[in-house]
């Protein structure tokens, strides 16, 4: 879902490389912390010099159906300032592809100046981790420039996790994590070895009682540190 609707997504985010803007690149995956994205996009409004696409993934779509008053539609989320796109597997999936066109997680991953997913869920987390790409994230995330190379500057894709009290606790888990802070994690300011720096930075779920009912760490930060840590990663101002 584009407001430039004329044109194909691909060639929409495309038209709009050099606009002059912070490119924040939003998305959520499977888990019921997707309702706090109009917080979180609402108290960036203020940033008339940001950008904001978001990509949805399936699961996370089944959060935003409007079925209670704290469950936005994916429709108010367009409504609100400074989105200028919303995506899912299908806005990639039904173009027609001709040698030479644009492709759309080609050209998200270009546009962004940052990737943040709010929330990571379990299962994401594993693709990733895995290197699967099977929806328009993973194929985005897969698709990264790593290196900086490609785009002409190094990327960070900053992860809010949130799952299962039991899930986050689950071995697999953490292995893949420390995948994720260890192996690809962005390293200190002060770290000599400029070569290995990593592209991701986690930023590990909370304690608090669930939307399922079970108690202990595994909800998704604050949206306001959401907010915050965007502002602060890509130096916005007022």
């Amino acid at each position: 879902m584009s407001r430039a609707s004329s044109i194909a997504p691909a060639d929409a985010v495309a038209a709009a490389m050099d606009d002059g803007k912070k490119h924040l690149l939003l998305a959520a995956s499977g888990s019921v912390a997707t309702i706090k994205l109009p917080n979180i996009i609402s108290a960036l409004s203020k940033h008339h010099n940001l950008s904001i696409r978001v990509i949805l993934t399936k699961s996370a779509a089944h959060f935003l159906n409007g079925q209670s008053q704290e469950q936005p539609t994916i429709e108010s989320l367009a409504s609100l300032p400074n989105i200028d796109g919303i995506y899912q597997d299908k806005d990639e999936m039904g173009e027609s592809w001709t040698r030479g066109a644009g492709i759309l997680h080609i050209n998200l991953r270009k546009w962004a100046h940052i990737l943040v997913i709010a929330p990571l869920s379990a299962n994401t987390l594993a693709k990733i981790v895995h290197g699967m790409s099977d929806n328009l994230l993973t194929d985005t995330i897969r698709a990264w420039d790593t290196s900086g190379q490609l785009d002409g500057m190094k990327k960070r894709i900053v992860v809010f996790p949130a799952m299962n009290v039991a899930m986050w606790l689950h071995p697999v888990t953490t292995q893949q994590i420390k995948v994720l802070e260890e192996d690809w994690g962005v390293k200190d300011e002060g770290d000599e070895d400029k070569d290995n720096q990593g592209w991701f930075e986690v930023f590990s779920p909370i304690g608090k009682m669930l939307a399922c009912g079970d108690i202990g760490i595994g909800g998704m930060r604050e949206w306001t540190e959401v907010v915050s840590i965007i502002e602060e990663r890509l130096a916005l101002t007022t």
